[in-house]
């Protein structure tokens, strides 16, 4: 967005100046292109809303802007909007071609558009353009060529001429209307009453009124100028724009402040009148009007005029002190220093020294300058200085002296940065160069080169001397040096650097500046002075601590009397030092120039005590103190503009903070942007600041976004406060909006309801579940008792079976050891009977008879026969087998199932073994000898397949 300023009229003098302005001041003019409010390209009507906001009737519809944002609503079958007007209660009416009707937002917050037409009297039709609309307490009237509609109290009345109408017209609380070809007409009870000696405004139509003092009206025509209304007569107004209205073509008109007059032409933009007649500003397109043909006028309470023009939207702060003028084309590049000397304006350049004809007589003087580069002067201009009336310009290839449109060289001495005079002597300039100081005396009356300074060749930008007489010089990147000089300047006799060791905050871009008597040193990052006693530098507390965010200036150049311009990283401000305990700051106006200046080589030249030109890269900038605001501006409050759900897609919920129902919001769409703005036009700037009470206690930081984006919000109210800040300095009342998030639906009060019925429900049921639980725990428990109590019975029995059992089992056990007793001593007399036998066999063998002879062998066989039977009785076998079967569970059975092929005698010898008895007695069990015992025993192996390991006895008894 370009912001481009325009003044008409700038005096050299102090005197001239302040009578030719009057004190309003320069106008600054701001553009808004249709690129910008993106709609059609004219704008034929303005107004202002109770909320600040500004509306146009622009020929897409209405258009709305609030600061930050434009907003375009269209109107029914998308009519352009002829004329608009506000009124207390928010309502915004507008009128085209056969629709009158007012916008508003309705309790919702949506801004909604309702239709008058059918309020209209049938036989008074609206069939053709409306042209003006006015706001009158409770009563409206839309004006277009045919009828005059008056709405009040819900109803349009009309009143109509026998011949068309021109426009209607309000001024001092009346109402004119031209009847066309007939005369000057005023409103009055809705009837048309002729203005005696009207038609001396002639024909070209009436296109303007305007209160003017006495009661009087200013009436301006189209063609044939302005005239004087007395309440009797007409009488043309001589004034110092009437031929101008006359050639290009009044066509509309505004009062400013009380006192100042603006019409805006068809042919060549706005001039401004004071109510002398004089002519205060004439502004087109070349010096900041985006177009000449200006379609509508409109002074807000802000002191901002409003241009409606043919193609976009102009705002001119018509008390503005500052006036630009900028290179549009390049034609100079980089300003690096101006100033006003004579009759003429210089620039010093990147490119060259230029200059223009400057004539404080001249009222066209500032919008006529025509820059001109002087002959030889082509390179890098550093500084222009006026000393002792002579005009003084450092340059890259050294330094010059100006006269009128031409340059006489004084020094070959390159790069000539700083030049002024010295405290110690003013007969004697000292200049800062690329390789050191170059000293100037005067010669013939003029300023002439004396000689370079020995001993010092270092890069000279900033050149101060203190009051002990020594020389500071800063160096861009090696700290500062003191230089002590000989009497005869010619030579440094003592260097002396100081860096980071003695004090400095850095050794990089350490700048020199004076403030009163005193040299304070800065690198950005506050001010130092020097102590001459310890030889260090220390922060200057005392100005630090006054001046805020200045104390970071790197720069401080003189104005007038105790007044000091600040630069603060490329930021310009103004601070009266009268009261050194309470320094008075000014920034607000200089906001415009932030970041316009060059860096480093910022300049202010003071043309007068009121007066100060100050060099931007792309030109000038002249600064009036004497015009200063004739009433201050009370700040707006800052508006909720838009509050959007953004849970799911955008979804525009209201267009102001301030509709009649609390915003409820369902709890799946907590999700919320909020957009504001603070309807503020001046240039400044403006930034916010926001707190969300409910989700945070503290406010946010200051940001120059406008808007907001909170999600996942949690139920319950929340108050959004924001406010807003301009220049750093003026803080609004915060503006408050409300809203609701609504439980999530299991959280309502008929979810609630429903819980509380469900549980109802559930304790009933849980209630009835319980006691027939009951029954069943009783009956289980009956059930559990009468099954323990069988369970103690049938434990009772199994203890007495096992008693029992025990009992049998002992006495199975005493029977079984009884038995394997009687085993073992059927056994073991069934051994003694064999040894008793055999041993009788052995006896009957020794027998004699009784001549000792022996018994003959029949008888003998007899006896052994009888013997051997009594040894091998089957009866005895039956008897053992008996007992051990009994004693060992059929274990004949199991071995015979096992080892199929085992003879009787192996189970016998089983048997035996088993009974764990010796190789001997089973020898004399079996009948056999010990031997035979043996063998039977290894033929047993065999056929058990025993491992040879194995002890045989233990494998019988595991079987």
């Amino acid at each position: 967005m370009w912001l481009i300023p325009a003044l008409l009229m700038l005096f050299l003098a102090v005197e001239a100046q302040a009578g030719a302005a009057d004190k309003l001041g320069y106008p600054y003019i701001q553009n808004y292109t249709k690129q910008q409010y993106r709609a059609g390209n004219q704008n034929w009507s303005v107004a202002r809303g109770p909320d600040g906001v500004m509306y146009y009737g622009n020929s897409s519809g209405l258009l709305a802007f609030d600061g930050n944002n434009w907003q375009l609503y269209q109107m029914p079958n998308k009519l352009i909007v002829r004329a608009v007007a506000a009124d207390e209660k928010g309502r915004v009416y507008a009128g085209g071609f056969g629709e009158i009707g007012y916008w508003s937002h309705d309790k919702h917050g949506r801004f909604r558009y309702t239709s008058l037409v059918d309020l209209v009297p049938h036989q008074h039709q609206l069939n053709d353009e409306v042209w003006k609309i006015y706001v009158d307490g409770d009563k409206v009237y839309f004006q277009s060529f045919a009828s005059i509609f008056k709405y009040q109290d819900g109803k349009i009345t009309v009143v109509k001429a026998r011949h068309p109408f021109l426009f209607l017209h309000q001024a001092g609380g009346r109402y004119f209307a031209e009847v066309i070809s007939k005369g000057l007409y005023e409103l009055k009870d809705d009837s048309l009453h002729f203005i005696p000696n009207s038609r001396k405004l002639g024909n070209s139509g009436v296109l303007s009124v305007l209160p003017f003092s006495g009661n009087r009206f200013v009436i301006g025509t189209a063609k044939d100028g302005l005239f004087i209304y007395d309440g009797q007569d007409f009488s043309p107004w001589q004034n110092e724009a009437n031929e101008y209205l006359k050639t290009y073509q009044l066509n509309n008109g505004t009062r400013i402040n009380g006192s100042y007059y603006a019409f805006g032409t068809i042919l060549n933009g706005v001039v401004v009148l004071n109510e002398q007649g004089k002519l205060v500003h004439r502004l087109n397109k070349s010096n900041g009007l985006q177009n000449n043909t200006v379609l509508n006028l409109f002074a807000d309470r802000n002191q901002n005029l409003w241009a409606g023009l043919d193609n976009g939207i102009d705002r001119v702060e018509v008390n503005s002190p500052l006036y630009f003028y900028f290179d549009k084309v390049g034609n100079f590049g980089t300003v690096y220093s101006s100033i006003i000397h004579g009759d003429k304006i210089y620039l010093g350049t990147n490119q060259g020294l230029y200059y223009s004809h400057w004539r404080p007589g001249n009222p066209n003087a500032a919008q006529n300058l025509d820059f001109r580069m002087i002959e030889n002067s082509q390179g890098q201009v550093w500084e222009l200085a006026v000393v002792d009336g002579e005009l003084l310009c450092g340059h890259n290839e050294g330094t010059f002296r100006v006269e009128g449109s031409g340059l006489v060289k004084i020094s070959d001495v390159k790069g000539g940065w700083t030049i002024k005079k010295l405290q110690s002597d003013p007969a004697v300039l000292i200049q800062g160069t690329y390789t050191g100081l170059a000293v100037y005396r005067k010669k013939d009356g003029h300023w002439a080169f004396s000689h370079r300074v020995e001993g010092f060749g270092e890069p000279a930008r900033n050149v101060e001397q203190n009051q002990t007489g020594h020389i500071w010089v800063g160096h861009a990147y090696k700290g500062l040096y003191r230089l002590k000089l000989s009497p005869d300047l010619r030579q440094v006799t003592e260097t002396r650097s100081f860096d980071e060791r003695q004090g400095l905050p850095g050794a990089y871009k350490v700048t020199i500046s004076r403030l009163f008597s005193r040299l304070l040193f800065s690198t950005g990052k506050g001010f130092y002075h020097y102590n001459e006693i310890s030889n260090k530098f220390t922060p200057y507390q005392e100005l630090n601590s006054k001046i805020g965010s200045l104390a970071t200036s790197k720069r401080i150049l003189p104005a007038t009397g105790k007044k000091y311009w600040f630069i603060n990283h490329g930021k310009v401000a103004l601070v009266d030092m009268a009261n050194p305990q309470q320094p008075r700051i000014n920034t607000n106006q200089f906001n415009i120039l932030d970041g316009r200046m060059v860096q480093e080589y910022e300049s202010i030249s003071k043309i007068s005590d009121f007066i100060y030109l100050i060099s931007i890269d792309d030109g000038f900038v002249i600064y009036n103190t004497d015009t200063m605001p004739s009433q201050s501006i009370a700040l707006p409050h800052v508006l909720i503009r838009k509050v959007e759900n953004t849970t799911d897609k955008l979804q525009l919920l209201t267009e102001t903070g301030e509709r009649a129902d609390m915003l409820q919001l369902p709890y799946s769409q907590n999700n919320l942007r909020l957009s504001f703005a603070l309807p503020y036009f001046k240039q400044s700037e403006v930034e916010f600041q926001y707190l969300l009470e409910g989700y945070s206690g503290k406010w946010s930081p200051w940001s120059s976004a406008t808007q907001k984006e909170f999600t996942n919000l949690g139920q319950g109210e929340y108050s959004f406060k924001v406010r807003a800040r301009v220049s750093g300095e003026v803080i609004t009342t915060a503006t408050e909006y409300r809203f609701v998030v609504l439980p999530p639906w299991y959280a309502t009060w008929w979810a609630y309801t429903l819980y509380a019925v469900v549980a109802v429900l559930i304790l009933w049921v849980g209630r009835r579940l319980y006691f027939k639980k009951l029954q069943r725990d009783q009956q289980r428990i009956q059930q559990q008792l009468e099954q323990e109590k069988q369970e103690q019975l049938r434990q009772e029995a199994i203890l007495h079976e096992q008693k029992l059992v025990k009992i049998r089992n002992e006495q199975l056990k005493s029977e079984l050891s009884n038995k394997s007793r009687e085993l073992a001593s059927t056994a073991l007399n069934i051994v003694n009977k064999n040894e008793l036998l055999q041993n009788i066999s052995h006896e009957v063998n020794k027998l004699q008879d009784a001549e000792g002879n022996r018994l003959p062998e029949r008888q003998l066989k007899k006896i052994q026969k009888i013997i051997l039977e009594g040894m091998s009785s089957q009866n005895d076998w039956e008897l053992f087998e008996k007992s051990f079967n009994e004693t060992n569970a059929n274990y004949f059975k199991k071995l015979k199932e096992g080892y199929p092929e085992l003879t009787p005698n192996d189970m016998k010898l089983c048997a035996y073994l088993r009974m764990n008895m010796s190789s001997k007695e089973i020898a004399a069990l079996l009948n056999i000898t010990v031997r035979g015992v043996e063998l039977r025993r290894y033929r047993l192996r065999k056929k058990l397949n025993m491992d040879p390991e194995k002890n045989l006895v233990e494998f019988v008894m595991e079987i």
